[in-house]
Order: structure tokens, then C-alpha cells, then sequence
């Protein structure tokens, strides 16, 4: 009997997170025929459309703009093989304020549902200290832990535990290519702002080939037609710089049950494709 396929989570706060953080990593995995699977917390409700913001003539309302951006989401997932998109239905731009524990048992119950054998999620810094991207990955986080215990009790699925646990860690070079062909990501909080700290190199423990599968990264970039216009010239770049955007993935990889070292990994399937 061959064995199951493995099964890849990616638990992110917003439609395009998928995209931007994680595509060439989801498609690479659907193309070599993992399953892959997006659990996303809000519907990006609280973004701009276009170039417009929130209230301003032309913007759709937020309501309206979930509505949008949820359509393109499923859109892009398709486009790069997730076989299975979620939403929680938080409200974009308050997810941190949202329940801690109910939030965690949603989530713990998804694991429970889809039995990944990896999940991947934001760092504890939010990439650029966006809220929602910390809150995510706090709760993602308490929720590999409460999938796996007995005690915890959310839905009706026995308890499951991951085999590998990741967050998205970009170096330097990946920060200055998003920044130059984007723009500067910062967020403003408590009237602090915030921006990107790149990891260092060493702190890498996953650096992924994905530069046989940019196309279709930007077919999914494409597909989020309302944000698009906020994602500065990259509808200029050359072949080359597209490349280099999507063309590596790197991520620290904060648990294992299969593999240890300091060896850099180049699958997040290291140590359970040998067992497979």
C-alpha cells in the first residue's frame, strides 16, 4: 500500500499573504504532489482597493472589499495548487484583539481536521510588525501545541501533532528586492513606527528552490486584481528580478520531531520524505 501523501498547513492573516510570503513554496509543493492547504484569518476587509483608501470616493466599504478580495484569494490558492482554502472571518486590523483561546481552539481544530505533517506561519516579529502577522503566529503557534494534547478538546478530531513547525524568516537580500520593487513596509502602532529586521544568514535553517516555479507566482500575484495597484512597478520587472523575487524561500524552522542540526534544510520535508 503506498504511503499517504504529505500534507503542508500555511496559517496566515490575509488574502495575498499566501502569495507574497509563501507562493513559489505552495506551488513547488503541490507540483512535486504534496497537499497543501491555507487556513487565513481575515478577508482583508480593512485594505485599500486599488490605489484608494478606506472611505475615500470609489473604495467598495469593507464589507464589500472582503467580498473581493476573498473571491481573489481562492483565486490565487488555485492557481498554485492549495487544495483547500479556510478563513476564520476576523475582522482585518483586529485580529489582536480577538479571543486568545477561542481564536487558538479554531485553529487547533483545523490541524485536527487537515492533519498536516508541517505548518508554516509569520514570525513572532510579523515580518514588519504588522499586528495581525504577530497574532497569527502566536496563535498558530498555541495551536500546534493544543492539536497535540489530549486534554484539549476543540471539535470532534482526535488530537494530531506536527511533525516539522516553521515561520517565514526573509534575510536582507529578500527584504531589499520586496522593498525596491514595492515599496518601504512599515505599520504605524501606538504611533510607533514599525519596520522589516531581516534575519541574519545563520539564523536560516530552510533556504528552498522555488525559481522553476516564478510564473506561476506571479499568475497568483495577478489574481489579487485589488492590490495589485499598491504593489508598486512589478508589473515592469524583468524575467530576471521576478526571479529573484520568488526564486528562493527561506524559513527558520522552529520544531522538529525528524531532523535536527545546523545542516541547512532544502525541503520543508526533510526527514519525512526518507520515511515515507
Amino acid at each position: 500500500m503506498p504511503a499517504p501523501p504529505l500534507r503542508l498547513l500555511a496559517i496566515l492573516a490575509h488574502p495575498d499573504d499566501e502569495t507574497l510570503g509563501l507562493g513559489g513554496t505552495l506551488a513547488r509543493c503541490a507540483s512535486e504532489g504534496v497537499e497543501t492547504f491555507l487556513l487565513t484569518a481575515t478577508r482583508g476587509q480593512a485594505g485599500r482597493f486599488r490605489e484608494l483608501r478606506k472611505g475615500e470616493h470609489g473604495h467598495p466599504g469593507p464589507e464589500r472589499l472582503g467580498e473581493i478580495r476573498e473571491a481573489e484569494l481562492r483565486k490565487a490558492a488555485a492557481v498554485l495548487g492549495v487544495r483547500d482554502v479556510s478563513l476564520l472571518d476576523y475582522m482585518d486590523g483586529r485580529l489582536d484583539e480577538a479571543d486568545p483561546l477561542v481564536a487558538i481552539a479554531r485553529i487547533a481544530a483545523h490541524i485536527r481536521r487537515v492533519r498536516p505533517h508541517v505548518a508554516v506561519t509569520f514570525a513572532q516579529d510579523g515580518a514588519y510588525g504588522h499586528p495581525d502577522h504577530i497574532a497569527i503566529a502566536q496563535f498558530a503557534t498555541a495551536a500546534a501545541v493544543a492539536a497535540a494534547d489530549p486534554a484539549h478538546a476543540p471539535g470532534d478530531a482526535a488530537p494530531h501533532a506536527l511533525a516539522k513547525f516553521y515561520v517565514i524568516a526573509w534575510p536582507a537580500p529578500t527584504w531589499s528586492a520586496y522593498e525596491a520593487a514595492f515599496k518601504k513596509l512599515t505599520t504605524t502602532v501606538d504611533g510607533v513606527e514599525r519596520q522589516a529586521h531581516p534575519w541574519p544568514d545563520w539564523q536560516l535553517t530552510t533556504r528552498i528552490d522555488t525559481r522553476a516555479h516564478w510564473p506561476t507566482v506571479w499568475q497568483a500575484v495577478l489574481c489579487h486584481d485589488s492590490q495589485v495597484a499598491n504593489y508598486g512597478s512589478l508589473g515592469s520587472l524583468s524575467a530576471e528580478h521576478h526571479e529573484g523575487l520568488w526564486g528562493w524561500q527561506t524559513f527558520y524552522r522552529v520544531f522538529s520531531t525528524v531532523n535536527g542540526g545546523r545542516k541547512r534544510e532544502t525541503d520543508l520535508f526533510e526527514g519525512l520524505r526518507e520515511m515515507a
